[in-house]
């Protein structure tokens, strides 16, 4: 059993960007096991936008990560040492933990993760531990697809929207991505099925919207917020839906930005707009992976994973998050045997 653990741990709230010394990297002893807790050994950490507003101290759906206490994350591990009934040694769990390679729990906040047949752990964990499920329910439950209709993802080749843009097609809709750069929109289009796809990097947004949506727009998944969230609510139609599942272009802000002149196109257009937390739906997780889990095996659901190696350089990589530097799912892989 390990007597040891590399952590991550918040020093000072970020102002802007994440910066060095925000954070500090540490090496620690670990407690021996209390009753009722196992020793979770750390295989892959999942980076995601929520990362930031963790480190704040604005309003949020969580409290904030306190000064000096380990950074927060969703992760999934290996149990190699047990005090818990019912938890047993080489069970996998994914859930909530933290910045480092191994944890001591009592399992709240987690859940055993059985995996699929033929998937990965990077793949399962990449798809159905948050993205998945935030995809369904952001879509289904708040979009309310329709077949004929046109859907808008925006980071739509990241973990979020390349399950939505698929379950839109699934659902018989017009989907057109908008990613960042040349590569990102090949992709979507020719290995997802997406429709059109608008590099935000090299075009202009709003006439490429023009040309592509000339009817206009029924749904915008919102990810992203910013100039490009105006574009695509400018061209919306009436009874529109917009379920907003995040503004990563905002989380770095010093000063937060306003909205000018749309709330009027909300009202005259009768827009729906929805804010959702994941965790509004943890109730509801197994029809989601139900459904998820069986498109991925007819062939329907494809994803992709960008795996980072190092914890000890999981900030780093964090900060590609919030320019566009990752493609697909973010993951760091904190162990190097970890599909072992």
């Amino acid at each position: 059993m390990a007597t040891e653990r590399q952590v991550w741990r918040l020093r000072r709230r970020p102002v802007g960007e994440i910066r060095d010394g925000d954070l500090t990297f540490e090496r620690e002893a670990l407690p021996d096991l209390a009753e009722g807790q196992f020793l979770l050994k750390i295989l892959y950490i999942s980076l995601d936008p929520t990362n930031r507003i963790w480190m704040s101290d604005a309003e949020g759906y969580m409290p904030p990560v306190g000064l000096g206490e380990p950074m927060r994350a969703l992760v999934a591990g290996r149990v190699v040492a047990s005090r818990k009934p019912g938890v047993a040694e080489g069970e996998i769990y994914s859930g909530l933990g933290v910045f480092a390679d191994a944890m001591i729990t009592d399992g709240q906040g987690l859940n055993r993760l059985d995996l699929p047949k033929g998937l990965s752990l990077a793949t399962a964990f990449g798809a159905l531990g948050m993205v998945g499920p935030t995809a369904y329910f952001g879509l289904l439950d708040i979009g309310r697809p329709k077949a004929g209709e046109t859907l808008v993802v925006s980071a739509a080749s990241g973990g979020v929207g390349q399950v939505v843009g698929q379950i839109g097609k699934i659902k018989g809709c017009r989907v057109i991505g908008i990613a960042g750069g040349p590569e990102k929109c090949r992709y979507i289009v020719d290995e997802l099925g997406f429709d059109a796809a608008i590099d935000y990097k090299n075009e202009d947004v709003g006439a490429r919207l023009d040309e592509l949506a000339p009817n206009g727009i029924d749904i915008n998944f919102e990810q992203v917020g910013g100039e490009i969230m105006q574009a695509v609510v400018a061209r919306m139609s009436r009874f529109g839906r917009m379920p907003l599942c995040g503004l990563i272009s905002g989380y770095n802000d010093v000063q937060p930005a306003d909205w000018p002149g749309q709330w009027a196109l909300v009202l005259m257009r009768r827009l729906t707009i929805q804010g959702f937390i994941i965790l509004d739906y943890f109730d509801r997780y197994p029809e989601a992976i139900r459904d998820l889990v069986g498109w991925m095996a007819e062939g329907k659901l494809k994803t992709r994973q960008d795996v980072r190696d190092g914890l000890d350089r999981a900030v780093e990589h964090l900060n590609s998050l919030y320019t566009g530097g990752n493609f697909g799912k973010l993951l760091v892989r904190v162990s190097p045997d970890a599909e072992g």
